[in-house]
């Protein structure tokens, strides 16, 4: 598993968990530095390879970088102490996009759900940006936990060996795991990557999927028309990553209805780009025309029925419930829910309220 933080390594712009136009490799993973090595090359480390050629970073940052397997040599992560020979192609990646401005405590509320020495649980509001990108170079989760941890000489905001496990949607709200020690990052990222969490969300989705209860199987890769979203592609393509996702009805509500959906990967959005590709978008989901009348009369009163829902639950309807995972430390079942915001709750209402 890669790591998702070093801020430092780079002067050049990130955009945002929206925005997702940086060169990303095969791996899903975004590219922020690339060198040839020239046919003259003498054999020589790649962090003083490295540290020679990136701007503003230090070989304390390259080495960490290195134990993340996140510098990659010819396709493959190497440490610290790999020799560059001519014509390596020299690579810096993370499973982020890049950003210019250095991480700075923002004083931003956190809503924690747990806290120990290992491990943080946050219940992220919607709007909230998780790292730092084009047009959010502050005001994130990133900064807010840097805030948090300020006082805490053994939590480095920049350090790739910590820090959030995985991530969110800017406008999905819900549950988040930070590691605040190494071990713990490695440790849950190696049960991400083994699908031993537990992982459910509930989300409003256009129309009545029929079956319902059922099993969404299909590649998630970019949209070669539209590079802001992820497309589906069949399961035995080489096109994206694979991807798997379990969802049923919770409530039919007529025209929309509420789904309870569990992931088995948790591939960039999976859940908005498997849910439209069945036909059914996320309720107000502007990335994949959920933000459009898809089921229900043509009437003047209903269209101003549902844009009233638009403007009460303005975002994709999608809440990271429930959150699940084997303690790093000390190998307890942990399990979190968090409850449904009040303006998805608020939304279901009217459509409860809703004479069909």
């Amino acid at each position: 598993m890669n790591s998702d933080r070093i801020s430092q390594l780079e002067n050049s712009t990130q955009l945002d968990d929206e925005l997702l136009e940086d060169v990303v490799d095969d791996n899903g993973l975004f590219e922020h530095f690339s060198f040839t090595a020239d046919k003259g090359q003498t054999l020589l480390r790649v962090d003083k390879f490295l540290v020679e050629r990136i701007p503003n970073a230090s070989r304390n940052r390259i080495q960490q970088a290195a134990e993340a397997n996140c510098i990659i040599v010819n396709g493959k992560p190497v440490k610290s102490n790999y020799r560059v020979k001519p014509f390596d192609v020299v690579k810096v990646v993370m499973d982020r996009p890049r950003y210019e401005n250095e991480i700075l405590p923002e004083n931003i509320p956190l809503d924690i759900v747990f806290e120990d020495d290992t491990v943080l649980v946050v219940n992220k509001p919607a709007g909230l940006v998780v790292h730092p990108g084009h047009g959010n170079y502050d005001g994130t989760l990133v900064n807010a936990l840097a805030w948090h941890f300020r006082d805490n000489d053994n939590y480095d905001v920049n350090d790739p060996r910590l820090g959030l496990v995985h991530r969110i949607d800017k406008d999905t709200s819900g549950l988040l795991v930070i590691a605040k020690t190494p071990e713990a990052k490695t440790d849950l990222g190696k049960q991400f990557f083994e699908k031993t969490t537990r992982r459910e969300y509930i989300a409003v989705a256009w129309g009545i999927p029929n079956p319902a209860d059922g099993t969404i199987v299909g590649n998630i890769g970019r949209d070669i028309r539209d590079r802001l979203k992820m497309a589906v592609y069949p399961p035995d393509s080489e096109i994206g990553k694979p991807a798997v996702t379990h969802y049923s009805i919770v409530e039919p509500l007529g025209y929309v209805s509420v789904i309870k959906c569990r992931l088995e990967t948790g591939r960039t959005h999976q859940i908005r780009a498997h849910m439209s590709h069945i036909g059914h978008p996320l309720f107000n989901d502007a990335r994949y025309g959920g933000d459009k009348i898809l089921r229900g009369v043509d009437s003047a009163s209903y269209r101003q029925f549902v844009s009233n829902c638009f403007d009460t639950c303005p975002r994709q309807a999608l809440h990271a419930r429930t959150l699940g995972f084997r303690h790093p430390k000390t190998g307890q079942e942990m399990f979190f829910t968090s409850e449904i915001p009040e303006d998805m709750q608020m939304m279901i209402q009217k459509w409860k309220k809703l004479n069909i």
